[in-house]
């Protein structure tokens, strides 16, 4: 469930599994943070780079 729905996936399944295997449950949780800020961290260093640090970069008014 984490690896499809990232955080969402982990939360879901920490609550349906906590009762039957705690141990399982909190490996899904942090599996789901983890995916999550992984895919921060690649947004990040793909669109992060596609924004102008100066106005009027490529502009000709």
């Amino acid at each position: 469930m984490p690896i499809l729905l990232g955080l969402i996936g982990g939360i879901i399944a920490f609550f349906v599994l906590k009762r039957d295997d705690p141990r399982k449950a909190k490996n899904c949780l942090y599996i789901g943070i983890v995916l999550f800020v992984i895919g921060i961290v690649i947004n990040l260093a793909i669109f992060g780079l596609a924004i102008p640090l100066e106005n009027g970069i490529g502009v000709n008014l």
